[in-house]
């Protein structure tokens, strides 16, 4: 009971920074987008914590990459 609850601590945390990231219009768009999906990704109840995480850790791994990204946003990104 006690790992269920830090579990959902970690994925609240890691949605405000997305929510962060997502609300921030010098973000490019793109960026913007696939935190909106990671945010769905670790919002989806119907799956485990384990696979929520790695839902959302592909899709922002995949974005990571992205030349375009402001350092700033990057940073949160890795933190998330």
């Amino acid at each position: 009971m006690e790992r269920e609850q830090e579990h959902k601590e970690r994925i609240e945390q890691a949605i405000s920074i997305l929510e962060t990231i997502s609300g921030d219009f010098t973000t490019p768009r793109n960026i913007r987008r696939a935190a909106k999906q990671s945010i769905d990704a670790l919002r989806d109840e119907t799956l485990s914590p384990a696979v929520r995480a790695a839902n959302a850790i592909s899709i922002l791994d995949e974005i990571s990459q992205d030349p375009n990204m402001p350092v700033p946003t990057r940073t949160k990104i890795w933190q998330v």
